[in-house]
């Protein structure tokens, strides 16, 4: 089995686990050792799938505003979550190929490792909710079929972005590629660099 063949196992794994409740205040179950990129991959698609459904809840256009603004900050924290997995994700990935040579004409991929399968968990939420309206019932022919469309293409896009991934960490492997991580840095939940969290005025 393939790095991404793993990962997809899990993150549908992970979908089929929240939907047993449906509820974004559920609490994780998490069957994997803490100290496994298992348990890493599992977490990540976790939050990915909570947020998935917060975001669909904040777009109530009958939401108390109140609700809207709690579910709002809910979704920063999450965000900031999410890129601190990414993050320690691909601390593992540094780890894995600690010992590689690059090349000396090693070049250097355009994200990540992690940001790629980052993706790759996003893509199994939009398989999912897309298979659940291609298959709706109380919806028409004209949907079912477009939603049906749409499915094909996001399964294309796995098995393309997850062949992209495997590649990628072959090319790492055998020091044809070499990684270089960039923190994300996000200013805006700092209170020493977001001017509104510091109180500068104006």
């Amino acid at each position: 089995m393939s790095f991404t063949e793993h990962c997809n196992s899990i993150f549908d794994k992970v979908i089929a686990d929240y939907h047993l409740r449906d509820d974004v205040d559920a609490s994780i179950q998490n069957p994997y050792n803490r100290d496994s990129i298992d348990h890493s991959l599992y977490t990540k698609c976790w939050i990915d799938t909570v947020q998935w459904h917060l975001e669909d809840l904040v777009r109530d256009p009958h939401i108390r505003p109140d609700d809207a603004l709690s579910l709002k900050r809910r979704i920063d924290r999450s965000n900031q979550d999410r890129t601190d997995l990414v993050e320690s994700i691909d601390s593992y990935f540094r780890q894995t190929y600690s010992e590689v040579t690059p090349l000396p004409d090693a070049r250097l991929n355009t994200e990540s490792p992690a940001w790629a399968v980052d993706r790759l968990s996003i893509l199994a939420l939009k398989i999912y909710h897309m298979k659940e309206e291609a298959g709706r019932a109380d919806a028409s022919e004209e949907h079912r079929s477009r939603c049906s469309a749409k499915l094909g293409v996001l399964l294309e896009q796995r098995a393309d972005l997850s062949l992209a991934i495997d590649q990628l960490l072959e090319d790492i492997a055998a020091g044809r590629k070499y990684m270089k991580v960039y923190r994300q840095m996000k200013m805006y939940n700092d209170p020493a660099t977001n001017p509104v969290l510091y109180g500068r005025k104006g």
